[in-house]
């Protein structure tokens, strides 16, 4: 099976409907690339500009249930289209940093929100999500398993890992940050040590402190091709530059589920009962910033 991932790598409008009709454009332009998800990076409702009170936020902030959501269900129906959309969400008492993704359908089929919101920041305005989610997506060719995290999220191991755990073959990531060597190698190393395909959308440069360079990593670290004899292969399918545009890849799904049959990463080998300190919460760790929030 092949998934076909255009990521959107715009700039947001501060006019919203300036703002759908751009969002129309792209995603048509993402079927016309025979794409079967279109991923717009983070908080695109507003550009990812939280920079207001907590009450300008409030204000901001949009319903799962409002015309905003509702546009990108009637726009996904009618491409059939799968689309991950990215909006400051209603939520109390703050609000949330969310991602839908809805299928071909227009159906919601994974609503998250970030867990690991950025609290030294102005995210710290914001409530963070509860749990982690995957979901089965229906696509022209078959289904996937697709999980969710949202920039911040990536730094942390667990994200990923628990998402594997859940039988995610496919990670969407909004971003909205600068996407340089060491947050790459994140991303690629959340890739290799979960055997799970990542799907990164970053704003281009002109957008806050972000420079584009989003990336698919398909997470087949390993040739599976027996006439190749290299040691290992580039994950790394797709790397966007600091452009505003469309980018697109195809992840071989059949390979990543032979991959994941035959190698050693993921939950392969792991001893979870060794593991204890990462859920002990009455053990001190060495180093936490003082001024974190609860």
């Amino acid at each position: 099976m092949q998934l076909t991932i255009s990521l959107l790598q715009l700039l947001p409008e501060t006019d919203k409907q300036r703002l759908l009709a751009k969002s129309d454009h792209y995603c048509e332009l993402a079927k016309n690339h025979c794409a079967d998800i279109a991923l717009f990076p983070e908080m695109w409702s507003n550009g990812y500009s939280i920079k207001g009170t907590e009450e300008e936020l409030r204000k901001q902030a949009l319903s799962l249930h409002s015309s905003y959501i509702g546009h990108f269900q009637k726009l996904a129906h009618a491409l059939d289209l799968a689309i991950a959309i990215t909006f400051l969400e209603k939520h109390n008492p703050q609000p949330q940093n969310s991602m839908v993704l809805i299928d071909r359908h227009g159906r919601i089929v994974l609503h998250y929100s970030k867990i690991h919101t950025c609290d030294f920041g102005d995210e710290a305005k914001l409530d963070p999500g509860d749990t982690f989610h995957v979901c089965e997506l229906d696509c022209a060719a078959g289904t996937v398993k697709v999980g969710s995290m949202i920039c911040y999220d990536r730094e942390f191991p667990e994200s990923a890992r628990i998402l594997m755990l859940q039988g995610s073959e496919v990670i969407l990531v909004p971003n909205a940050c600068p996407m340089e060597i060491n947050r790459l190698s994140q991303l690629r190393a959340r890739a290799y040590e979960n055997m799970c395909a990542i799907a990164t959308c970053n704003y281009p440069a002109g957008n806050i402190n972000c420079n584009g360079h989003s990336t698919i990593f398909d997470g087949v670290a390993y040739p599976q091709d027996p006439d190749d004899h290299s040691y290992s292969r580039d994950m790394k399918i797709l790397e966007s530059d600091e452009q505003e545009g469309i980018y697109t890849a195809t992840i071989d799904l059949f390979q990543l589920r032979r991959y994941r049959r035959s190698e050693v990463q993921g939950n392969a080998y792991r001893r979870p009962e060794k593991y204890h300190l990462l859920i002990d919460q009455t053990i001190k760790p060495p180093f936490v910033r003082s001024d974190r929030r609860a």
